[in-house]
């Protein structure tokens, strides 16, 4: 399985915007359909004035997790008229967010730095196949695969039989704490105390 994966990679990032517009988990998806977005004012997009659709499509695009696709297709229904911009701000956008998502989970399945944890997680949600998966992965699973892969470091660290007290006291403490503290510890925290 990780074969086909590892060879399905590179064809796959290249062609993630049809592989995201051809799959059935989003053609078949009564979400992809039924989206709703409201302006601040709690407006339906049916309802909204075209300036009120194209500030709800410049908030997507400036969101944090946007990416190339949401950007496409939001700059192609700035470009185009009112129903464009309705029909990205009920569907177009749901579809972009996910091929964005997918690129990056593509592209964290591609550093060679993901541990075991990490890629696990992903095939996992890559075998889900849906919008949701993906974005849930990307706000919390990837953080705690990473945590999962950091403590197995910090275990690691600790069995070395060289490692100085003062370091073996902290990775101690470090193993029971948060994710961040996990990779605080491992990127910086563990070359403060040997330095």
């Amino acid at each position: 399985m990780r074969t086909h994966r590892a060879a399905l990679l590179v064809t796959a990032v290249a062609l993630t915007p049809a592989l995201v517009f051809s799959t059935p988990a989003f053609a078949a998806s009564p979400a992809a359909t039924s989206a709703s977005v409201t302006s601040s004012s709690g407006t339906p997009v049916d309802e909204m004035s075209e300036e009120e659709l194209r500030i709800a499509v410049l908030r997507l695009m400036a969101r944090e997790e946007a990416g190339r696709g949401v950007d496409r297709e939001g700059s192609e229904a700035l470009d185009g008229t009112v129903e464009d911009l309705r029909a990205f701000l009920t569907t177009g956008y749901r579809l972009a967010q996910a091929e964005d998502d997918r690129v990056a989970v593509f592209r964290l399945l591609a550093d060679p730095d993901s541990g075991k944890a990490v890629v696990r997680e992903i095939n996992e949600v890559l075998d889900t196949n849906t919008p949701e998966a993906l974005r849930a992965y990307l706000e919390t699973g990837h953080r705690l695969a990473q945590a999962e892969d950091d403590r197995v470091a910090v275990f690691r660290l600790l069995a070395d039989p060289a490692i100085s007290d003062a370091l073996r006291a902290l990775a101690l403490e470090t193993i029971e704490g948060t994710p961040e503290e996990l990779r605080y510890f491992l990127e910086t925290g563990r070359y403060e105390v040997d330095g």
